[in-house]
């Protein structure tokens, strides 16, 4: 099993220096680099105060020279936001400027109040996500390609800069039905079952796995999930009511929450998930614990696991726990 680590760039309020997010992220993909990981993970999220990534592209290039050898993949582009003619060609520059280390995930949007108020309502998205996507494949993949179709329609065009490799595409999904038609397609998966049982986890590695079975080729699932090596008990406490509170504003924004965001900042709802069912379903715990919980991760067949740790901890403390985590947890399970 891989690692990847997850920027998260979350400001929990107007009095941190926004600027600081940005060179947390540099250090902490530095970090990752120097470690061990095999990956950082970089959002796209609009108009509100966590996932602060507007443009992961940007951000993949800014920590290419900074970093030697990491994987830097978006997770994800929100496909119906962007023209996939002007797409195509940033893919293909981006790609260049990593120096072939970029992997391009991609979905259709999960925060109905970001996509409202940039004019996809998000019931719209799953139909020109897909139309985005099948354009972009063909535009990246030859010359002088014509659309005519439901929402794009162009004369034929060749994108510039012509890619120099097949760039690799991944597909987020959730939903096990949207994971298994994914991969039967032959693409690449990133999924989460976010602060959700491991239960509903093992139903997105089977989805998973029944899509792939259907496919002739290698594919790669990479699964995302709050995790955490803490210094002891206490540690781990204390970082889950971290967590806790960040999914106060995540819940309200994300699909099904009601998006009161004033100023940009997310205002922290009431959970209905209690703070025990939230810490027995992350994996926010003691090094040799979580060897213990990470083992059957392996064992279900996730090749990638990406990890989301940061929850509002200064960069310092997520700093250490990269290092932990990479001296005490990532030797018993690499390479499995």
């Amino acid at each position: 099993m891989e690692f990847s680590h997850f920027l998260t760039a979350f400001l929990p309020d107007r009095e941190r220096d926004a600027s600081r997010i940005y060179a947390d992220m540099v250090t902490q993909a530095q970090a990752a680099d120097r470690v061990g990981y095999d990956a950082v993970s970089i959002p796209e999220h609009h108009l509100i105060n966590i996932l602060l990534v507007p443009s992961p592209l940007q951000m993949a290039v800014h920590l290419a020279p900074q970093t030697e050898r990491i994987r830097l993949t978006t997770a994800v582009v929100v496909l119906p936001l962007h023209d996939p003619r002007i797409l195509a060609g940033e893919i293909a520059q981006a790609d260049m400027l990593c120096r072939g280390r970029l992997v391009v995930g991609v979905g259709r949007g999960a925060f109905p109040y970001e996509m409202g108020r940039l004019g996809v309502p998000i019931e719209t998205s799953r139909d020109r996500f897909t139309e985005t996507l099948e354009i972009l494949g063909a535009l990246l993949g030859r010359e002088e390609v014509s659309w005519d179709g439901r929402h794009y329609a162009f004369e034929p065009l060749t994108v510039m800069p012509r890619p120099v490799r097949r760039v690799p595409f991944m597909i987020a999904a959730m939903a096990p039905e949207a994971i298994e038609a994914s991969a039967a397609r032959g693409f690449h998966i990133q999924t989460t079952p976010l602060g959700g049982s491991h239960a509903k986890l093992l139903e997105q590695v089977e989805a998973f796995r029944r899509g792939a079975e259907r496919w002739d080729g290698p594919l790669r699932l990479a699964l995302m999930r709050g995790v955490y090596a803490a210094r002891d008990e206490r540690d781990a406490r204390r970082l889950l009511g971290l967590a806790n509170e960040y999914y106060k504003r995540f819940d309200n924004v994300f699909a099904g929450g009601p998006g009161l965001v004033s100023g940009g900042m997310i205002e922290p709802l009431p959970r209905r998930q209690t703070l025990e069912e939230l810490g027995e379903n992350l994996v926010i715990c003691p090094p040799a614990e979580m060897v213990e919980r990470l083992q059957g991760y392996a064992e279900a067949g996730i090749d990638e696991l990406i990890l989301s740790s940061n929850f509002g901890q200064p960069v310092e403390e997520t700093v250490e726990m990269m290092e932990r985590f990479a001296a005490e947890v990532m030797p018993h399970l690499h390479g499995r």
